[in-house]
């Protein structure tokens, strides 16, 4: 049987310090799939990186049989729309993966430039139903839903019948993912609970960092940053902690959550984006509005007094991010990729 060839583009740059993405994981398990796969690029300049996106493509044009394109909704846009009317150009099957919790309002406020890029693709894969609603709401009929996964016998479950508030947050110093709140919760924790603790793991993307280093020590409260973390070693850590928060602005279906509920920590999350099409408030998580600090510290004394509740919703978290393990997620993309 002929072994497809995939020419995966998108941002690979773990090895600047900055979290894995999909094109790494993913990428991975097509790989061990039994997929030919190029991935590109690894480049940190923008420049540099688009680049060596088009060279990737040219060079490789002859053999490849599908581009993935790793698709985000703010500066990356840019390489998603240039390397997929390249794809048209070569005559490639093209197929948008998408990522940017904010993709929506770039539907909203660029509708040519998307339609360019997304009408015209194989198939545009959606991590959660929350984007391929709204694409089909705009017309985007090849669009499907395929999740994000992981290989759920890499996680062990902690079962916590008492949760105390140690926190632990982990993404990228970005603004978007509004990391300033976590601290805020905490000062309003360590309130009633002196003893509260956070932990924020992960590289500073756009400067956050040093913002909310000074948010700490304006307010008083001790933060301990680790810096960007293997997963495993984020994982060894999460056996330190209790309670998983998550305070983005925008978001789609983030690994990180998803690895927080295999692992059995409590989540409370913000509700935007495709945060309640993964997450059901007071089933297998607790939800509040943008930036509702004090709603979020609530959430927080909720699980805290509440433990025996709190452990099932991390029971049912557990039972439904199996869902998501890569044995079965793959059969899905081996139907697109057949």
């Amino acid at each position: 049987m002929k072994k497809i060839n995939l020419l995966y583009i998108g941002n690979k740059l773990s090895q600047h310090g900055l979290n894995k993405t999909t094109i790494e994981t993913l990428g991975e398990s097509l790989k061990e799939e039994g997929y030919e796969v190029v991935s590109v690029s690894s480049k940190k300049n923008f420049f540099f990186r688009l680049f060596d996106m088009i060279f990737a493509l040219l060079c490789n044009s002859n053999k490849t049989d599908y581009v993935l394109i790793d698709t985000y909704s703010t500066k990356a846009f840019w390489y998603a729309l240039i390397t997929s009317q390249l794809s048209r150009i070569l005559n490639l099957k093209y197929i948008p993966i998408l990522h940017g919790g904010n993709l929506p309002n770039r539907l909203q406020n660029n509708p040519v430039l998307c339609r360019l890029l997304f009408e015209n693709a194989w198939k545009n894969v959606a991590p959660s139903n929350y984007l391929k609603t709204i694409f089909e709401a705009k017309g985007f009929t090849n669009t499907i839903h395929i999740p994000n996964t992981i290989s759920i016998e890499n996680y062990e479950f902690e079962e916590r019948k008492i949760f105390q508030p140690k926190l632990l947050w982990v993404r990228a110093f970005a603004t978007i993912y509004n990391p300033v709140m976590a601290v805020e919760v905490l000062f309003e924790l360590q309130k009633k609970y002196p003893n509260a603790s956070l932990t924020m793991v992960g590289p500073d993307k756009d400067g956050s960092l040093q913002e909310v280093q000074q948010k700490a020590n304006d307010l008083g409260v001790f933060v301990h940053f680790t810096g960007q973390l293997s997963k495993e070693a984020w994982w060894q850590l999460a056996k330190e902690h209790d309670i998983f928060i998550n305070t983005t602005h925008f978001d789609n279906t983030p690994v990180s959550i998803l690895e927080a509920m295999a692992l059995g920590l409590a989540i409370v999350s913000t509700n935007v984006g495709g945060l309640p099409f993964l997450l059901t408030h007071h089933e297998n998580a607790l939800l509040v509005n943008n930036g509702d600090v004090l709603a979020m510290y609530q959430e927080l004394e909720n699980i805290v007094t509440h433990s025996e509740e709190a452990y099932l919703r991390t029971k049912a978290a557990r039972k439904f991010v199996e869902t998501m393990d890569w044995n079965r997620v793959k059969e899905q993309w081996n139907l697109i990729l057949g």
